[in-house]
């Protein structure tokens, strides 16, 4: 791939069957983030258990358990992109989603912190059914269409994590393994409606050979390298990805300790952000990128994620955090922008090598993410800390994404003779 922009005529499912593709999709996006959703308020608190509730333990060991996830992403995205560009994106899907009911159900049944250990590599290696769905976006929709589409089926993030940290909060408070059995039945059930339900999206005729120099992280970056706004914009992603980290990494124990919530009231909280965000993703995305263009929707998602993480930084009271949610879902328009500009670089048999480098990109900020924050979230409420300064990492994400902004308007001000509409 050379760098220039991928200008081929591609073969684009029919309106009406796009449509349907896209709904399969956006529920097959939905119950694996509600199974997510679920353990999310959950599995923080699992593990403070086995450290005899020891939070600033049980956050290292949190961070430990986020970089082994993050690294079998790492290794293994790439490896399921091109598998899928070789085999088609529906096997793929379907294995990741039966291999993450495995994984709940030896999370529910794990005695011991090695077991939970196991649990998260076994997850990080099956997680590949997102990237995998939207290069299913990309085989259906024409590239001018895609970045309102993202934003479409982004909206079942929001959706799940409406009802899944909810729900996961509810259950939790009955048995704190019975959400993980739950989240296995759930993605069970993903796997059979697959089985079912969701059509092959890449022809034969537009599938590329398998090749092990580029089903490996090192070798899936060269189709980032070979374009300049491609490797640009995945510096950008990977600095918003490792502000994205704090969220997962730190919110439960941080809302837990500044708050002091207990399980609902931060299930309730996560299911306040899924509602700002399947609002801005579902109804906001495709109006704001048509009116202002990707560029400009791109700058004004990292913005509003700045602010929104600074009010959670410095919020004294949980109610006043409340305010810095929907500012924050605002930056969910960032990511669909970043997703249409990229995909449009790349041919339409590179979608999901596209996906799978893009995939591993996210993980290695989520090998960065975990440990950076979860440690300076430690070290800010320890004892020997110059200032007690729990809100610290969420600080620390506000000025990474003021740099990604700065990046971005660069990267996307050099494009824009190439891709006028951005």
């Amino acid at each position: 791939m050379t760098g220039e922009p991928a200008d081929a005529p591609q073969a684009v499912t029919p309106v009406a069957g796009r449509r349907a593709a896209v709904a399969f999709i956006f529920v097959t996006i939905l119950l694996d983030m509600l199974a997510l959703g679920m353990i999310m308020p959950i599995l923080p608190k699992l593990v403070e258990s086995f450290v005899d509730n020891d939070t600033a333990l049980a956050a290292r060991i949190f961070g430990v358990f986020g970089t082994a996830w993050a690294l079998m992403q790492f290794v293994f995205s790439p490896v399921l992109g091109s598998l899928s560009d070789r085999y088609g994106r529906r096997p793929v899907v379907l294995l990741s989603n039966f291999g993450l009911g495995l994984d709940y159900v030896l999370m529910a049944m794990a005695p011991s912190l090695w077991w939970l250990f196991a649990g998260r590599v076994i997850s990080g290696i099956t997680s590949a059914s997102i990237s995998t769905s939207f290069a299913y976006i990309s085989d259906i929709t024409p590239a001018d269409k895609r970045a309102a589409v993202f934003g479409r089926v982004g909206a079942a993030f929001g959706a799940g994590f409406i009802l899944g940290p909810a729900l996961g909060g509810l259950l939790g408070g009955i048995d704190p393994r019975l959400p993980f059995w739950v989240a296995a039945a759930l993605s069970f059930a993903n796997t059979l409606y697959g089985l079912l339900i969701l059509p092959e999206s890449l022809p034969r005729e537009r599938r590329s050979p398998f090749r092990w120099r580029s089903a490996n992280p090192v070798g899936a970056w060269r189709l980032l390298r070979s374009d300049a706004t491609l490797t640009g914009l995945s510096v950008v992603n990977f600095i918003a990805q490792v502000a994205h980290v704090v969220l997962p990494s730190t919110y439960v124990l941080y809302a837990t300790y500044r708050y002091g919530w207990d399980e609902r009231t931060v299930g309730l909280t996560l299911a306040m952000v899924g509602i700002c965000a399947m609002v801005v993703q579902g109804g906001a995305v495709g109006p704001i990128v048509k009116r202002f263009g990707e560029r400009n929707a791109l700058a004004i998602g990292l913005g509003f994620g700045a602010l929104g993480f600074l009010i959670f930084g410095l919020a004294p009271t949980g109610p006043i955090s409340w305010l810095g949610i929907p500012v924050m879902a605002l930056w969910g328009i960032a990511g669909p922008a970043t997703l249409g500009l990229m995909t449009q670089r790349v041919a339409p048999d590179q979608q999901g090598q596209l996906q799978g480098a893009s995939g591993s990109v996210q993980s290695l900020a989520q090998l960065v993410g975990p440990f950076l924050f979860t440690l300076t979230f430690s070290y800010f409420i320890s004892p020997g800390a110059p200032v007690t300064l729990p809100g610290a990492p969420f600080l620390l994400a506000s000025v990474l994404l003021l740099g990604a902004l700065l990046l971005a308007l660069r990267v996307t001000a050099a494009m824009k003779r190439a891709l006028p509409q951005a």
